[in-house]
């Protein structure tokens, strides 16, 4: 029962606050209030399809074609592949976490991971044809070119930093005492 409660402590938080909300300041509460419901909803009608891409995914690709062309030796192949995948995903980034996970236990590279992510992020295919319209194109490629070099450092410098702190781990004197005693 307590594992619930702390669980799901955000949810009931966000609950009590838009409750008081909705109490002292009525127009805002309500405002509050149908957010939240909104954002539930949108979550209720996302994440069942997204944890059936996982599943599939866990079990259509097979290890050893996602370490092959996405995993610690691929290369800029999949830098490549972890963007376009990423560019032709729908819904919004929280749906895209499962899938990266899915991607690092089946053996993909933690940079390629997090390219996947910063792409899911910024650059959709109608993302991009909507900056076209409304934007122009050249606001739109600019943007482009300035995004994905981006990404991609950030993907990389990412991996750099957890692989620092896994060797800082490794290193931890008082971690060798935690595992003496």
């Amino acid at each position: 029962m307590k594992g619930h409660l702390k669980k799901y402590s955000l949810f009931m938080l966000i609950v009590v606050i838009d409750l008081i909300l909705r109490w002292r300041v009525p127009t805002a509460g309500s405002t509050a209030v149908s957010s939240s419901i909104d954002y539930l909803v949108e979550m209720l009608l996302f994440i069942p399809p997204i944890f059936v891409l996982v599943g599939l995914l866990d079990v259509w690709a097979p290890r050893k074609i996602v370490e092959k062309h996405v995993g610690p030796d691929s290369g800029a192949k999949g830098v490549v592949i972890s963007i376009l995948v990423a560019t032709a995903a729908a819904g919004p980034l929280y749906a895209g976490f499962p899938v990266a996970i899915a991607l690092l236990k089946k053996g993909c590279r933690l940079a390629n991971a997090v390219i996947f992510l910063g792409t899911w992020a910024t650059i959709k295919i109608p993302m991009l044809m909507m900056e076209i319209k409304f934007m122009g194109l050249s606001f739109a490629l600019t943007r482009l070119i300035l995004t994905v070099p981006v990404v991609i450092l950030i993907g990389y410098l990412i991996e750099k930093i957890v692989e620092a702190g896994k060797d800082l781990g490794s290193r931890n004197p008082h971690r060798e005492v935690e595992n003496i005693s």
